[in-house]
């Protein structure tokens, strides 16, 4: 068996508010793009993109975030709101997949998702590979146009998921997985 497998038989997330610093150092973060770079893209795409917060930026955001979510819920207490406005400074890094997927004459929109989301799960693997642990995550901030256009994406664009990586503080107890029998069926034509 190859490390690949043995790393992917035993992958699974790490909540964000488990994940602790340090996290990527520049040069890691440019090795963990590269290799999400390299998902299935029919037609050379590149139907997707990245945005980083790590630092102060993460705090700059969780304002817009808090924001947004006050406007929704004005009776939220204070505690809440502080919840929401640190969102994205769970984990040292956060990775915004973004998808930008567009009508194409060959290649249909679903499959550009389909690529985008293949970003996202490659960038956790990889992560992982590397000695992080990461989450996958959306959330509703994922589609809250107020929060998508400070985060400067165009009005066709969406979030495919943000992707929390760090150090894992406490390694949480692996949940149940789908019994094959119950997933699996065979084609009998």
């Amino acid at each position: 068996m190859t490390d690949t497998l043995d790393l992917l038989k035993l992958r699974r997330s790490v909540p964000p508010q488990g994940l602790a610093g340090p996290g990527p150092s520049s040069k890691e973060i440019e090795t963990l793009l590269r290799v999400a770079s390299r998902v299935p893209d029919h037609g050379k795409l590149a139907p997707w993109r990245f945005i980083l917060f790590e630092g102060d930026e993460r705090l700059r955001i969780g304002d817009v975030i808090a924001t947004a979510f006050r406007a929704d819920a004005p009776g939220a207490d204070d505690g809440r709101v502080a919840l929401e406005r640190g969102r994205l400074a769970r984990a040292p890094l956060v990775v915004a997949v973004v998808s930008r997927a567009r009508l194409h004459a060959k290649i249909p929109v679903w499959e550009q998702e389909l690529s985008a989301g293949a970003v996202c799960m490659a960038l956790v693997i990889a992560a992982q590979a590397m000695g992080f642990a990461s989450s996958w995550l959306t959330e509703w901030i994922a589609y809250d146009r107020r929060v998508l256009d400070a985060m400067g994406l165009a009005p066709d664009e969406r979030m495919a998921g943000f992707v929390h990586i760090g150090r894992a503080a406490t390694l949480p107890p692996d949940r149940d997985r789908p019994e094959l029998a119950a997933i699996v069926s065979r084609y009998q034509g």
